[in-house]
């Protein structure tokens, strides 16, 4: 019997999780039991300078004391490189994607020329450039110039007839007050989604993979719920459907710092050595045992 609910935890294996993790990964899993649904877990070890095996592990220590249990395999993303490439490719294919050869330094100062060419955005300034042409770009291919892939948000715009249309599904974190949200991914400007030597972005690969796995709901933390604008238009020009989403508030720390892998002492491992429980964690966050 196919399953009506699928959500996800997806950390990134940089450092050891904390209480602000555990939030998500507990509001993950108790959203998928009161659904009678899956939770499955994704390993977003794209970034391997930062991403480390021991971390992967601890990972799946910290959940299994919590008691978060997942369904399937661990899916790694670093495992699936090719995959984002192909997807990536459909999307070179379709003319909404081209070659920047421009390095960050070269954006900044253009950008300190002419700010308001490029208004902040929720990942920075959101940089708009253009392809060039042809002659141009050949020779800079042929030099071995390195290059990203920069995603056209005017062509995507031109696909769909505009973003007027474009819109994703908000619940509250219960599931209740469902609301079409318009989305407005022109926000973040041209975005990288891969580069010449390398795999994709977060971004592409984080929809891939949802997409992928059939996932129904992403419930993950508020600092996050831009992105659903930026990949309400990748879902659309992949052509899949996009899932409904569920931000949650964020873990602080007693001056209302949103934590971070640096809290050492907000670790699941530092308070487990300490002596608390995997209940007194989950009561702590406002769970039942």
């Amino acid at each position: 019997m196919p399953v009506s609910f699928i959500t996800r935890f997806a950390p990134s294996p940089t450092g050891y999780l904390h209480l602000g993790h555990a939030y998500s990964a507990l509001s993950a899993f108790e959203a998928a039991k009161a659904a009678r649904g899956r939770l499955i877990l994704r390993i977003e070890d794209i970034d391997q300078t930062r991403c480390k095996p021991e971390f992967e592990a601890a990972i799946l220590e910290d959940l299994a004391w919590l008691g978060v249990e997942w369904k399937g395999p661990v899916r790694r993303q670093s495992d699936h490189m090719a995959d984002y490439r192909a997807a990536l490719d459909r999307l070179i294919s379709r003319g909404l994607c081209y070659r920047c050869f421009k390095t960050r330094s070269e954006i900044l100062d253009e950008i300190a020329r002419a700010p308001h060419l490029a208004p902040s955005g929720p990942e920075g300034p959101a940089y708009v450039g253009a392809p060039l042409e042809a002659a141009e770009e050949a020779a800079m291919i042929a030099s071995g110039a390195p290059f990203a892939w920069r995603f056209s948000m005017a062509r995507a715009a031109e696909a769909l007839g505009g973003f007027d249309g474009l819109h994703f599904i908000e619940e509250d974190l219960d599931g209740s007050s469902p609301r079409r949200v318009a989305a407005t991914p022109a926000m973040f400007g041209d975005v990288v989604l891969g580069r010449k030597d390398s795999g994709a972005s977060y971004h592409l690969a984080s929809v891939h993979d949802d997409a992928l796995a059939g996932v129904t709901h992403v419930i993950r933390g508020e600092d996050l719920a831009p992105a659903a604008h930026l990949h309400a238009v990748l879902y659309a020009m992949l052509g899949e459907p996009a899932p409904i989403y569920r931000h949650h508030r964020l873990i602080t720390d007693e001056t209302g710092r949103r934590l971070a892998k640096r809290d050492k002492a907000a670790t699941l491992r530092s308070l487990r050595e300490a002596g608390m429980t995997a209940s007194d964690i989950r009561r702590m966050l406002g769970f039942n045992d």
